[in-house]
């Protein structure tokens, strides 16, 4: 499959240069706008206000290798900021917004940030930041008045200096000079900070692009974490390379709204998004018998299709009773979902439960799950279209070395992997060993094609007291695909004679109502139950407690892109998981 990326942009060596060449071709188009207002950036308005101010921020002190960072919400002036100090060779940066004070600090102190990028919202904790951090010395604001002792946009534009040569600027960053900093989710300890390169970035979407070529000019929709890699490489750094308009979400809750207007042409997000959607479909069907009926036929349809393509049995009969299928009901369905357009699905982060897979490939929405790291800028492995294997997370990218440790471990090497971990050299040689391999701390398998199944982390892997090894990932996903009810689980059962869980009801999913309400728990006693009988007798659930409290992302128990922060957890809920081992459970 040949890629659709332009000539111009497939030779760049730096984002700089590929993000000039995109808007000089693409000039007049659209680049970037926010949900919900009419303001719409063209290329050339991105690219003039990049210019202006890169230059301001080469007047305030912000010089080749100086990283900024960004306290914001997904909103177009991110990437103003962040591309401008691109073009001076500075790492554009961003903290997770839901962090504490106290980690806040401590990421700008070890990225080394005079600048800190903010909004109102967030403008108590920037000017609190600037008196805990001694390298900060300036604090921009990018929406209404700026207060006394910061600067606005105007202040920024302003300061830049006529004869500031920005394209020596730009021209004057290498492929191996830094390009951004991500901070690790730290679901295993203590956030350490991801250097990544121009070639880095280049490299992994490249890669990309071989196996999922975008038309140019599509639209994506902006609303992980900035701070997240996937953000990053999705809306950020690929625009550049692919020129599409991004829509910047500030709301996430907003997304399915968002993308019926925008009708993007890529889409993906972690599993619970995917796992909302299909709930909100189910549920928009409950009402009307007659539109469930329709549905359901054609999903048994559909349904007999994905297997048939999976086991090699495919016909054309079977191929025109989908068509048919499709035409009635899915297409009908994509386009109200604003999912008509996209040329990709994709999901990540954490296991995607198979039925979840099924029940949107069988209507027409083939979803590629892959595996990635912040460490290798991203995905490294995709399922390839038309060749999905559910439970697996596809093939490593063009590119990319991959082969597993004596113990299992995933091991990775390529031009994707990172620099490094900013100032703990110990920590990178620990994390990339002398033959260039990064030791990614995950447990995988391979099939005989090719295909990476990731069996879980290994800091998180369950042996019980019989010396049964068991991923807790896995089992939390079976139960957990059994019902909307259910937002988050954790399973626990290292050294104990058998496994229990903490789970955490959605709140939107359980109407309001608690773990108190007769009818909640018996809904997830009979989901546990049936996710249950699709594991094995040693890995089931015996006893669960469904928790009062909410975890968010960004709190103690979630990291940013709700991955449980599992040690946190066992600490805080000790007394509750005691209880569940107090009595033997009914079946022993």
């Amino acid at each position: 499959m040949s890629a659709p990326l332009r000539p111009g942009v497939r030779t760049a060596a730096t984002m700089c240069e590929a993000f000039q060449r995109t808007a000089a071709e693409l000039a007049e188009k659209p680049a970037l706008r926010a949900y919900g207002d009419a303001r719409v950036w063209t290329w050339a308005e991105y690219a003039g206000a990049v210019r202006r101010l890169a230059a301001g921020l080469s007047a305030l002190g912000v010089g080749h290798g100086d990283p900024v960072a960004s306290l914001l919400v997904n909103r177009p002036e991110f990437h103003l900021f962040d591309t401008a100090a691109m073009h001076l060779g500075a790492p554009g940066w961003s903290l997770y917004n839901t962090s504490t004070l106290e980690q806040m600090a401590r990421a700008l102190a070890i990225a080394g940030s005079r600048v800190l990028v903010t909004e109102h919202a967030f403008l108590e904790r920037a000017l609190a930041l600037r008196e805990r951090v001694d390298a900060l010395a300036h604090v921009i604001v990018v929406d209404g008045v700026a207060p006394a002792g910061t600067l606005s946009i105007g202040d920024v534009e302003a300061a830049g200096a006529a004869s500031f040569d920005f394209a020596a600027a730009w021209r004057g960053v290498a492929p191996a000079d830094i390009l951004t900093l991500i901070f690790t989710s730290g679901s295993s300890g203590t956030p350490k900070c991801v250097e990544l390169t121009h070639r880095n970035m280049l490299a992994k979407l490249c890669a990309f692009d071989a196996v999922y070529p975008l038309t140019p000019g599509g639209h994506t929709i902006s609303f992980l974490p900035r701070a997240h890699i996937a953000d990053r490489w999705n809306n950020q750094y690929g625009p550049m390379l692919f020129g599409q308009t991004v829509t910047c979400l500030a709301d996430a809750s907003q997304l399915f709204a968002c993308s019926a207007a925008v009708r993007p042409t890529a889409w993906g997000g972690v599993p619970r998004v995917w796992e909302k959607l299909k709930a909100a479909i189910e549920s928009s069907l409950a009402v009307d018998a007659e539109r469930r009926r329709r549905f359901e036929d054609a999903l048994a349809v559909g349904r007999e299709r994905v297997q048939a393509r999976r086991t090699g049995r495919a016909s054309e009969e079977l191929e025109r009773r989908w068509r048919a299928a499709d035409e009635a009901v899915f297409a009908k369905l994509r386009a109200m979902l604003g999912l008509d357009r996209c040329e990709f699905f994709g999901v990540g982060a954490a296991p995607m439960p198979v039925e979840v897979l099924d029940f949107f490939a069988a209507a027409g929405i083939e979803i590629a799950e892959m595996w990635g790291a912040s460490e290798c800028t991203g995905n490294s492995t995709i399922n390839p279209p038309g060749a999905v294997r559910p439970g697996t997370v596809g093939k490593p990218l063009p590119g990319v070395e991959m082969r597993l440790a004596a113990d299992g471990e995933l091991l990775v090497r390529g031009p994707s992997v990172m620099k490094g971990y900013r100032g703990d050299p110990q920590a990178s040689a620990e994390a990339i060993d002398a033959d260039g391999w990064l030791h990614t701390g995950d447990l995988g398998r391979f099939d005989a094609d090719g295909y990476l199944t990731i069996i879980d982390r290994k800091k998180d892997i369950i042996i019980n007291a019989a010396g049964k090894n068991m991923a807790p990932a896995s089992i939390e996903a079976a139960i957990k695909s059994e019902t909307p009810l259910i937002a988050q689980i954790v399973a626990v059962g290292d050294r104990r004679p058998y496994n229990v869980a903490l789970i955490v009801l959605d709140a939107a999913a359980a109407g309001g109502r608690g773990g108190d309400d007769p009818e909640i728990v018996r809904l997830v006693d009979e989901a546990v139950a049936r996710g249950n009988a699709k594991l094995s007798r040693v890995e089931q659930i015996k006893r669960h407690r469904i928790l009062s409290d909410t975890w968010a992302p960004g709190s103690d128990e979630l990291t940013p892109t709700g991955k449980p922060r599992r040690k946190r957890i066992l600490e805080r809920y000790t007394a509750v998981i005691e209880a569940l081992y107090g009595a033997a459970p009914a079946d022993g």
